[in-house]
């Protein structure tokens, strides 16, 4: 299953770093940047993670709310949030729950051999829960510029 835009995006419950458990529907009446990465402590998924820090007020500025999530536990996100001062919350999602119902679990493959793993994709959802953009083709290095454009 594929989302598009205008769908309602898929709810979910998960546990955030601190081992809360979140749901989208928690987010109603924000904007919501929802970044899906494959790995903690990566060289682009911490250029990534960087650049949504180093912008994140102006993305609060413009109304949103920054939630990155990877397949990896509470515990891998909590050291990454400290090593990089990342201001906004990660979700665990070790059994690729999340990752199934916003088709970002995928077969990928590298020098020919095939695996899963986490296709990077942001997700932006308006203020009603519904998918107001998806970028697939993400530039850790100024994913911010993509989003605010």
């Amino acid at each position: 299953m594929s989302l598009e835009v205008g769908q309602k995006a898929p709810e979910f419950e998960a546990k955030i770093e601190t081992g809360e458990t979140i749901k989208l529907s928690d987010y109603l009446g924000k904007k919501v940047i929802l970044y899906f990465y494959p790995k903690d402590n990566t060289p682009g998924c911490t250029a990534q993670a960087c650049n949504l820090r180093d912008n994140y007020e102006e993305l609060q500025k413009a109304g949103y709310v920054v939630l990155g999530i990877s397949s990896d536990s509470e515990k891998s996100h909590q050291k990454f949030i400290e090593k990089q001062s990342l201001p906004f919350s990660l979700i665990a999602d070790p059994d690729k729950v999340v990752h199934e119902a916003y088709g970002t679990w995928v077969e990928k493959s590298m020098y020919g051999r095939k695996y899963m793993g986490t296709a990077r994709t942001t997700f932006v959802i308006d203020e009603k829960g519904n998918i107001a953009e998806i970028i697939e083709k993400v530039k850790t290095k100024d994913h911010t510029a993509q989003i605010l454009n």
